[in-house]
């Protein structure tokens, strides 16, 4: 039997499809294969923007004729959007030939739902309203070689205003921590060369007196020729204990992504992000003190409920401040459920769309001239592909900039050094230099 996974969001998104893909490994599914030949199909979906909802009701939507002609086909659907309030009952009316529907609490039950499927004929539609059973016990198909995800915890208690993901992935969980470091082990035992380690909200991290900073040194001192990343960190808890352990040891990547979402101190209230723009730039100056070449990523949003052209130009001046290497920027898209959605004072869409191409102009033509940096040096980089539209191998520095080479052998997995000879927006041109 076959199956095909759509993942939609995040890199925890991206994880849980290989837990997935695990879980239908062991149910008998040994080969995944395209939608049209697929057994069965699961979306794994995101509920973060509306636009992720509406492509994953519009390929949802897609299968109904496919289903029709294959009738023993399965259609499975999971993930955030699943787990959001009223979306199953949309889900069950409209898509009547979705046969299974899972939220994010009980992704472990995926194998129990498919036999209840099979069993009964009858379509299977299960949520919980608390985490279940962990998935600790899940073998995932790891997809990301020579990289590979860890989840350190889930859920989060911040409820930013604006943010959906408390109320589809609960509160916070920790994982156990020696659960977490003999899971790295075994991974750079088995050859992976970059682990990162994913958490709603990393700098919440505990397992009893083991704080983040504690358990990133555990997993760094791990022995082995390999990268450690992480994300997310709040900035409300960017402490100088884990900017300390990030400069004690070189296998920690030398770049942080610090999601700041505005520069005005009046949005940033309303978006109960509990943090000031002064405090941010304060724990950038110390970042950049201990470590004066690390590199800063964020997130940004425009056009948040009553924010005027003065809170907008607040945020082009906090990006001017803090320097960052390269940003992810979006307007703001209103999610059923949470504060922001119900506020007064929304923003115009022409303006967020005026707002959005400025703000992005400004950071790419930031982002360009630190690439132009590059060009004359020799940057290390994890290889981790072959983009066949370029006719190149590809990997990233550990400030997270992607270099492309020509080579004649297949490098996908290895450490390489390129002689950089251009760059062109956040992405690098080089050669190899052999010593």
């Amino acid at each position: 039997m076959k199956y095909h996974i759509v993942t939609y969001g995040c890199q925890m998104n991206l994880h849980e499809s290989e837990k997935i893909a695990g879980i239908l490994r062991e149910k008998g599914y040994d080969e995944e294969a395209p939608v049209e030949s697929a057994d069965i199909v699961v979306f794994n979906t995101c509920c973060i923007r509306e636009n992720a909802e509406n492509h994953a009701f519009g390929n949802i939507g897609a299968l109904k004729k496919l289903k029709r002609e294959r009738k023993d086909m399965l259609i499975a659907v999971g993930g955030c959007m699943a787990q959001e309030e009223g979306k199953a009952e949309i889900i069950r009316k409209k898509f009547p030939f979705v046969d299974i529907l899972f939220g994010t609490h009980n992704l472990a039950e995926l194998g129990e739902l498919i036999e209840r499927k099979r069993l009964t004929k009858k379509r299977v539609f299960s949520l919980k309203d608390e985490r279940g059973e962990t998935e600790d016990n899940i073998n995932p198909v790891r997809t990301g070689y020579p990289g590979a995800w860890v989840n350190i915890m889930y859920g989060c208690n911040n409820f930013c205003t604006y943010c959906i993901v408390p109320y589809v992935r609960g509160r916070e969980r920790s994982r156990r921590a020696d659960d977490i470091v003999r899971e790295v082990e075994g991974l750079v035992k088995d050859g992976y060369r970059e682990i990162t380690l994913l958490g709603q909200n990393v700098n919440s991290y505990r397992d009893g007196e083991t704080d983040f900073p504690a358990l990133l040194e555990r997993v760094a001192k791990i022995g082995g020729k390999y990268r450690l990343r992480f994300m997310t960190s709040h900035p409300k808890d960017f402490s100088e204990k884990l900017v300390d352990v990030i400069a004690k040891y070189p296998n920690i990547c030398r770049q942080i992504h610090l999601p700041v979402q505005s520069g005005s101190n009046r949005i940033l209230s309303l978006m109960n992000r509990r943090y000031t723009r002064e405090k941010y730039l304060g724990e950038i100056q110390m970042l950049r003190k201990a470590i004066p070449e690390c590199a800063v990523t964020t997130d940004l949003i425009v056009g948040f409920p009553t924010e005027t052209e003065e809170d907008f130009l607040e945020t082009l001046s906090l990006v001017e401040a803090a320097d960052f290497s390269s940003a992810f920027m979006f307007a703001f898209s209103p999610r059923t459920g949470t504060r922001a959605a119900a506020m007064d004072g929304k923003v115009p869409d022409d303006v967020a769309k005026d707002r959005l191409l400025r703000l992005i102009d400004f950071v790419n033509e930031r982002t360009r001239k630190m690439s132009a940096r590059y060009v004359g040096a020799s940057v290390e980089i994890l290889c981790e592909g072959y983009d066949e539209r370029k006719g190149l191998y590809l990997g990233r520095d550990e400030f997270g900039r992607m270099g492309y080479f020509p080579s004649e052998r297949n490098p996908i997995g290895e450490f390489v050094t390129l002689k950089i000879h251009s760059a062109n927006g956040i992405s690098l041109f080089g050669n190899e230099e052999f010593k």
